[in-house]
Parts: C-alpha cells; structure tokens; sequence
C-alpha cells in the first residue's frame, strides 16, 4: 500500500473508471462506487472518472494518456452486441417475469455500453492493463467475442436452492460458495481452493472468449472469473481479468477489514501492472525521441557530407551551415529549458513568505544598484574623462 505523502513529487499513472448514473431529485447524477476509487489510490494509481453522458464515446481519446481501465458495475449489457446463433430460449413470457424479478437491471444503457465496449477494445489491441468487475468482466468477455446468460436462472436452471446469484433483501451480506481453479492467479492471489463472494448479477458469461482461461466456478457451473494467461505479468505491465464477483465489497459485517487479504491484492496486483505499463511507456517515448534526434543530426551534419567527399556548391555549403546551427541553437536552447524548469521547480518548493522576501530583497538590490549608477555618472572623473575622450576623438 502507498502512502499519500509518497506521491506528491510523483507523476502517478492513471486508470480510467466509467461512471454509473441514477436519477436523483428528478436528475441524472453521475457516480462510482467509492471503495473502488480507495483502492486505486492508496495502490498507487490516480482514478480518472469518465462522465457517462452522450456523445463522450467519441471523444474518449482526450482521456489519454491511458495507463490502465477498471470497469464495474452497472445495468444488463445490451443483448444485440453479443447476440449470435446460439438462441437464449427465452419466451416473451419469460422475458416478463425477468423484467418483474430485476426491473432496474433489466434498464440498457447504449451510450455506456459503447463507452466501455470502446474502452475495453482498447486496451485488447494496445495490451493496456485492464479489470473488470461484474458488469465489468461481462463487457470484456463480449469485447472479445464472448456472449452472455441473459438471465441465469431461466438459461442455465439455477434456483435459490442451489446458488442464487443476487439477494435483494441482504445485499452486502448475501455470499455464495465460489471453487478457484488451481495454479491460476486467483489461486495464487487466495491462496485457498473456495472462497465464499458476494452476488449482485443475473447475467453471467455463459460461452467464454477463446483467449480466456476459467479462474474460478459457482456451483452450478457458471464462471466466477477468467484471464487471459498471456496477457498476465503485472510486474512486466500486463494484467486482463474479470470477476464476476465484488472484491472490494467483501468484507466483514460493520467493519472495513476483508474476508480475505486476496480482495485487496486483486487491486494492488492490477495497480502493479498499471505502474510497470506507464514506465514501458515512458522508456518507449524517450528512445524515440532520442531516435529521432539522433536522425535529425545525422541527416544536418556537415561531416557526414565531408566525408563522403560531396562537392557542393556555395549555396549548398552556406544552407549546410545553417542547419548545422539550426541543430546546435536547438541543443542549447533545450538545455537552457531544462534549467529553466529546475528553477521553477526550486522555486515551487519555498514557501510564500519566503519568496516574498526574496522579492523584496530584489527590489532593494535594484534602487541601490540604480542609485549608484547615477552617481557615477555624476562623478567630476567620469566627466573629465568624457571631455578627454572628445577632446582626444576631434583631435
């Protein structure tokens, strides 16, 4: 866990989290679960928020830069972005007991859909270090080919009796038995075979995305969590999970301590590889830059001209010159603002009172400098000499 204070002088990576919204005094208000934004900062990352508002899909490349995305919860995922030839089965009847039992679920919600659809991508096509949390495990698995339950208990026949997925009437409290696959990184991350986790879903993934390996099972069978194992090495910047379950919710009644220390490394373990993938970035930027100084040199030096034994005209020789200085004014002047910025950052560091003496202390400097000028000027020497040195010029 990082401290606070550790992080002032830091440039911290950031991790995007798209908002979920409800209405509110007859008004939309956009909001994260808190929990999730303690553990991104106290891991040592920054949760940069995205609005769920219209039109922001579009825009979501004024977000960069990206260094890692946690998406959680929300309403069902549209079915028409999965929907495939494997038929759910569902009868209109069924549809409107579902919509009875999960009504505010049951609510689709296009643009943040599209949003975390875009999100999700990605990070898939640009290996970005990625989480999902229930809705959130359900959206990576559709960004990658997967598809969905629509409703749990009418497609696979799970019943109350043999694990109920969601407890309107003990929310927090309600848990069920969850078996982890062996040699996997909620294994290594548990450290235990079954683990009790909370349930707030009916959705579910029902046919895994190829790249995806199980991590963990209910009891009837659906999939609690999956990863990608080549895209898994938090310390190297790469992390793609999902888990159906709530981590950061799992914790003892009336207190703020886990069930189990493996709900806190999930995120500290994502924030790692958050970490790992800015500084790969950082490394990536700066040797490209240097590349392509190195060939803006090389490509204006005389020397290497000269020593292709070129003969070149006056113009030519002139306009070489001239890049040449271009290169070196460009040096210097790169130079001089790196020191610029390091005493700007020297100065940031004193305190108002301080540099509020520093100012006055100036000001003082400059009215007797300013004082002792004129009377130099006012000197009988430096008039004689004035008079000498016309005299001396007209003769």
């Amino acid at each position: 866990m990082v401290v606070a204070n550790d992080l002032s002088s830091k440039i911290l990576p950031r991790v995007l989290i798209v908002s979920r919204r409800t209405l509110r005094k007859n008004k939309y208000v956009d909001f994260v679960g808190e929990y999730h934004l303690d553990l991104i900062v106290s891991s040592g990352a920054v949760p940069v928020i995205v609005p769920r508002v219209n039109g922001i899909h579009s825009m979501l490349q004024s977000f960069e830069p990206i260094h890692g995305v946690l998406l959680c919860e929300g309403e069902d995922v549209d079915p028409s972005l999965y929907a495939d030839d494997e038929l759910s089965g569902l009868s209109p009847e069924d549809m409107e007991e579902i919509k009875k039992a999960h009504a505010e679920d049951m609510t689709i919600d296009r643009e943040k859909d599209s949003i975390e659809l875009t999100l999700a991508r990605l990070c898939l096509e640009r290996n970005i270090p990625f989480l999902g949390i229930c809705r959130g495990s359900q959206i990576l698995n559709v960004a990658a080919g997967g598809t969905l339950y629509q409703d749990i208990d009418k497609e696979l026949g799970t019943t109350m009796t043999t694990t109920n997925h969601i407890d309107y009437d003990n929310y927090d409290g309600h848990r069920h038995e969850a078996r982890i696959v062996e040699e996997t990184p909620l294994h290594k991350l548990f450290e235990e075979m079954e683990i009790m986790v909370n349930s707030y879903h009916h959705q579910g993934v029902k046919r895994l995305a190829q790249r995806f390996v199980p991590m963990a099972y209910a009891p009837d069978g659906l999939i609690e969590g999956f990863y990608d194992p080549n895209r898994y090495d938090p310390k190297e910047g790469q992390f793609l999970m999902g888990l159906q379950f709530h981590p950061e919710r799992m914790r003892l009644p009336g207190s703020d301590e886990f069930d189990y220390p493996g709900c806190a490394l999930v995120y500290q373990e994502f924030v790692k590889a958050v970490i790992a993938f800015q500084k790969k970035q950082v490394n990536a930027t700066q040797v490209e830059m240097k590349r392509k100084t190195t060939t803006l040199v090389k490509s204006f030096s005389q020397a290497e001209f000269l020593e292709a034994n070129t003969v070149l005209s006056k113009q030519q020789e002139n306009r070489l010159k001239q890049m040449g200085a271009t290169v070196r004014n460009s040096c210097v002047y790169m130079k001089r603002m790196k020191m610029k910025e390091e005493q700007e950052r020297a100065m940031d560091k004193l305190s108002a009172e301080r540099l509020s003496d520093m100012l006055s202390f100036h000001h003082m400097m400059a009215r007797l400098c300013s004082n002792a000028i004129k009377r130099k000027l006012l000197e009988p020497e430096h008039t004689d000499r004035t008079i000498e040195s016309s005299f001396f010029l007209n003769y």
